[in-house]
């Protein structure tokens, strides 16, 4: 049966590597039905006339209107209205969710809502509203697919086997381009050492969360939700060649681990094929060309934001969703040169220590929290 999915973010880095695995997938086996994003119409509009979409969303009211008169034949629908119609469109059977920051929650809940699967590489939605679209999902009967190369990794080492069985889920990390810097060496970075990430190649926020080790926070708290696994059998370990992209230990002592080249191909693909596999886009892998793999005890004094990360998951209730808000409007300043590198940690810390939590019952709750901290955040 042909996939028909819709991208929801598909100009970015996550969209963009989607729009790649389609090509090589081909149109017999894989349809895109919708495409959305924020505001790049350029790359909207090279996309409509590779793929012909049924409908195609931009939030950005003022592009979508500039889009409609490029693309006159084309159904063209603007604002977060346009975000749902395509998460929720009637032909699609797969969303790949990968808008970035809190926004991407609400086409994600509402495509479970109209009982689609979902591809999802948004971290924001489990990071924020975790028990509540996991219950969703329950409710509905659809399968939350992880795009993200570490969860991705953990979801195949676990097919086939009784979470009973798990041990704990050992989450693996590059260590960003300050692994080795000295305490005083992080006192001086500026945005474009943030920046240069010595592995991957995505956007300025993600970048410098990897920077900071939130973005491995961020990852624990989605692996917590995901899989249904309890805080304290999570742990993340250094490996700075990211050959090895997650591993399961089982009881038993016996360990899985999911390998590859640093590439988004390989789980984005895997999302769109399970549970079946097709012929990827890489070369196969020389481990005579790669024969060193390295790992480390992540330092959570230099890199607090893991640690925050944690904590956060046993304060439970809203402080993860406050963490994650707070943390977006920290690294916007960061990258606007309003605060230095140190401050995300140092006011992030601050923040929720002063945050008094609150139950998340619904989105809504979600959404006053996510703007109580960006508010707070914005001053601090």
């Amino acid at each position: 049966m042909t996939k028909k999915i819709s991208v929801i973010g598909s100009t970015g880095s996550i969209g963009t590597s989607t729009i790649e695995v389609v090509r090589n997938l081909g149109k017999d086996n894989v349809q895109i039905v919708a495409l959305a994003a924020g505001s790049n119409i350029e790359k909207l509009e090279e996309q409509a006339k590779e793929f012909n979409p049924e409908l195609i969303a931009v939030f950005d009211e003022k592009k979508a209107a500039e889009l409609k008169k490029k693309l006159p034949n084309t159904t063209v629908i603007p604002g977060i209205e346009g975000i749902i119609a395509a998460a929720t469109l009637s032909s699609a059977n797969l969303v790949i969710s990968s808008m970035v920051g809190t926004l991407g929650l609400i086409p994600t809940i509402e495509a479970i809502r109209s009982k689609k699967d979902v591809a999802l590489a948004n971290k924001e939605a489990l990071v924020s509203g975790g028990a509540l679209v996991m219950g969703l999902a329950k409710e509905n009967g659809v399968r939350i697919i992880p795009i993200d190369s570490e969860h991705s990794a953990i979801f195949q080492c676990l097919k086939g086997n009784d979470l009973q069985s798990v041990n704990r889920i050992i989450l693996t990390s590059s260590g960003g381009p300050f692994r080795t810097y000295t305490p005083q060496q992080l006192d001086s970075v500026n945005i474009e050492d943030a920046l240069n990430h010595p592995t991957w190649n995505m956007g300025p926020k993600v970048t410098v969360d990897s920077s900071t080790l939130m973005n491995k926070g961020l990852e624990v708290i989605e692996a917590h939700w995901l899989f249904n696994m309890p805080i304290e059998k999570i742990d993340v370990v250094i490996h700075p060649q990211s050959i090895i992209h997650s591993m399961v230990e089982y009881v038993d002592g016996s360990m899985l681990a999911q390998m590859s080249r640093p590439t988004m191909l390989v789980p984005i693909q895997y999302a769109i094929t399970y549970p079946h596999r097709s012929s990827g886009l890489i070369e196969p892998f020389d481990f005579t060309k790669h024969n060193t793999l390295q790992f480390y005890q992540p330092d959570v004094k230099k890199f607090r934001c893991l640690q925050l990360a944690f904590d956060s998951v046993n304060e439970g209730n809203s402080m993860p969703c406050y963490m994650n808000a707070a943390n977006e409007i920290l690294v916007d300043r960061f990258l606007n040169k309003q605060i230095s590198w140190n401050d995300i940690s140092i006011k992030l810390d601050r923040l929720m220590s002063s945050h008094h939590k609150q139950p998340i019952n619904e989105i809504d709750d979600i959404l006053i929290i996510d703007a109580l901290a960006r508010q707070e955040a914005s001053i601090a």
